[in-house]
């Protein structure tokens, strides 16, 4: 087995987007080969409601898919095929944009003001460009989650790990789709498919994560929970790690432990054509959803 070695770690920046809802970007609109099939990961985290409450109104998309993963806070959703619903705490939704949908998402705080979640963009390869929009929308309590035995919890939200499987299915990306938490000083190592690419994203305390390229060359300055544990080059909140590849990640958690997204998908490798929320792969069909746009026949009629 080898470590996949770290390619980059680099902060969420803020973003702008909807009506105005603040909010961190880890990647996005920008070259779509790093992460391929991943196009863009937003962190909507946020404890002010002016902040969030203007929310995404009605918007198009084509030829991506999205993942909203909600963890306080709802987020009412509608769309121009009549769909309509509330994910909450815990909930995910899976949509295949596919040929091309409208659609809106107005998020609400829970008591404490708090909305928290994330969304992740995945390609669709040219042959699923044009397929009928879709949903799937999944109840946190429907997400299989594993606890071992050093206190270890994932969420298996997409994809199989540790023998148990995600509840969101059928998504081109093929992508896995974890929520980790390793309590303080637990050193842990997970197996990722080695032509994947992945990267983490952490959210809550910190960790080091072992670089291939430096498996023995860091300083190690604090004991927790019995364990030496390298406080200085922790990657904390808001941190991106993009990894190269390798079988699998090692994690090697801080002070107040850690919890972080590991997410990993085959590289679907075909040319990028991209403005906003359209995703094609060639310009003459980026131009063609802007006309079909204008002269109102960007959305297909269901067969």
């Amino acid at each position: 087995m080898s470590i996949r070695p770290i390619l980059e770690t680099r902060r969420a920046t803020p973003a702008l987007e909807g009506a105005g809802v603040k909010l961190h970007r880890a990647f996005g609109f920008q070259d779509p080969t790093e992460l391929d099939p991943f196009l863009l990961f937003d962190d909507f985290r946020n404890e002010y409601p002016q902040d969030y409450l203007r929310g995404f109104p009605w918007h198009p998309h084509r030829g991506i898919e999205t993942i909203t993963y909600v963890l306080s806070g709802t987020v009412d959703h509608g769309d121009s095929l009549g769909n309509t619903g509330t994910l909450g705490a815990g909930d995910v939704q899976w949509m295949t944009a596919g040929s091309g949908i409208l659609h809106q998402e107005m998020p609400k705080g829970n008591a404490q003001g708090q909305m928290h979640g994330f969304q992740l963009w995945g390609n669709l390869p040219a042959a699923q460009k044009m397929t009928a929009p879709r949903y799937q929308d999944v109840r946190g309590t429907e997400i299989p989650e594993i606890i071992d035995d050093d206190g270890t919890r994932v969420k298996v939200i997409v994809g199989s790990f540790w023998g148990k499987t995600g509840p969101v299915d059928g998504i081109a990306a093929d992508p896995q789709y974890l929520d980790i938490f390793v309590p303080a000083g637990v050193r842990k190592t997970f197996q990722i498919d080695t032509y994947r690419r992945a990267f983490a994203y952490v959210f809550e305390g910190a960790a080091a994560f072992a670089d291939a390229s430096t498996p023995t060359g860091v300083l190690l300055e604090k004991e927790v929970a019995g364990q030496e544990v390298n406080i200085r080059d922790l990657s904390g909140n808001r941190t991106l790690i993009r990894f190269g590849t390798g079988d699998e990640v090692t994690v090697q958690a801080g002070p107040d432990g850690v919890r972080f997204l590991l997410i990993s998908g085959a590289p679907i490798a075909e040319p990028v054509a991209w403005h906003g929320p359209i995703v094609m792969n060639t310009q003459e069909e980026l131009m063609q959803a802007m006309r079909d746009l204008r002269n109102g026949t960007f959305i297909r009629p269901a067969h």
